[in-house]
This record gives C-alpha cells, structure tokens and sequence, in this order.
C-alpha cells in the first residue's frame, strides 16, 4: 500500500515517514498542498493520503475538497491531521472530504489503527468495483425477451417492433443468446419426413420405368 504524506513541518514530517515504512507501506513524500495534489492526480496515485490541514500553497481541506469533486481521486482515502481540535474544525474537516481526522501530536498506535481501518475501506470499494465490473461484463452479454409477443397462429411468425412479420428463429435470434440448429421431432418425421421420402422414391422409380 502507497500513502502520500503532506506536511510542512520537517520533524512532523519525518515523524510520519519513519513510523509509516517501519508498518512496511510505501511512502510517498511532498512538503505542502499542491504538491500533493499533483501527486494525486499522478498515474498510479496512492490510494491513502494523510495531508495536514495548514500547509503553504493550498491547505488540506482544499486538497480534499478538489479531491471530491474529481473522479479519479474520488475514492482517495484522506486522513486529516491538524493542530485544531474544536468539533467544529472535525465537522469542517469531514465536510471538506476527509474521510478521517487526527489531531496533533499524533499517537502513533491511534495512527496505525486508524490507517488499517481506511486500508480495509479501500479494500471492500475494490472488491464492490470489480463485482459491479464484472456483472456489467455478464450483463453485456445476455439479452432478454420481455413483454407480450404477438405471433401467428398458423405460421408461427413473430410481429417485431417495426409492425413486420418475421420467422421465429431470426426475432428470437436478435432478441436472445439462442441459436438454433435444426432438426426433425419423430412427429413430423413420421408425417413429412416418411411421405416425402416415399414421393422421391416413387417419382426415381417412374423415371427408370
């Protein structure tokens, strides 16, 4: 797992990085809000940021702010650390799009626990990813026949959509994954099948006679 750290301050700083590769993830360093946002929008961003809330350039709350409202880090998992600790600087935080909230100095056990549970978040969005992914896949491939289908008691033709007659095997064909191979049911074998076989047989004998 790649986790992006935002901080200014170098000790905080390296406070994070050296605690975050001792939990073995890797570490994705910048110094203040819009380097970061840069990072996020990188090809393979991380997945996990912790940005702090005051930075120069662009704050955190800004940071998460665009991330919302950009589709390729809209399922970034943000943790915002900060000094402030009023509830209304957590409501601000969470309004603004962190998904969580630390106040500083930060202890490093609330840390770690609070990085397993966004990591178990970004796990489940993925695996509900790849199952909508697939059902799309599924659902792709499959069509469906629905509704009232008119048909003709004789021949068996199907009036389509457009008000035109059309033989079973094609309207069912285009309007399903069936296909159809053709063959004789022992009925009919008996009643078309026998007599025609009987006529071509009489007919080759009168054309030798």
């Amino acid at each position: 797992m790649r986790i992006l750290i935002a901080e200014d301050d170098p000790t905080s700083r390296k406070v994070l990085e050296t605690l975050l590769i001792k939990w073995g993830y890797d570490v994705v360093i910048t110094c203040d809000g819009k380097a970061a946002w840069q990072v996020l929008q990188g090809k393979d961003s991380p997945k996990l940021a912790i940005l702090d809330w005051m930075m120069p350039g662009m704050e955190g709350v800004e940071v998460c702010r665009k991330a919302r409202n950009s589709d390729s880090t809209k399922t970034t998992y943000i943790i915002l650390i900060t000094a402030k600790g009023s509830k209304e600087d957590i409501v601000e935080g969470l309004q603004a799009g962190a998904d969580d909230y630390l106040t500083k100095p930060i202890n490093s056990k609330e840390l770690q626990a609070r990085l397993q549970v966004g990591i178990r978040i970004l796990e489940l969005q993925k695996t509900v990813a790849d199952r909508v992914t697939e059902l799309e896949e599924a659902l792709s491939h499959i069509k469906t026949l629905q509704g009232l289908l008119p048909i003709c008691s004789y021949c068996k033709k199907i009036r389509n959509d457009q008000n035109y007659w059309e033989q079973m095997e094609g309207y069912i064909t285009k309007h399903s994954e069936a296909v159809f191979s053709h063959s004789i049911c022992p009925e009919c074998y008996e009643k078309y099948a026998k007599s025609q076989l009987k006529q071509y047989k009489m007919t080759q004998k009168a054309q030798r006679d």
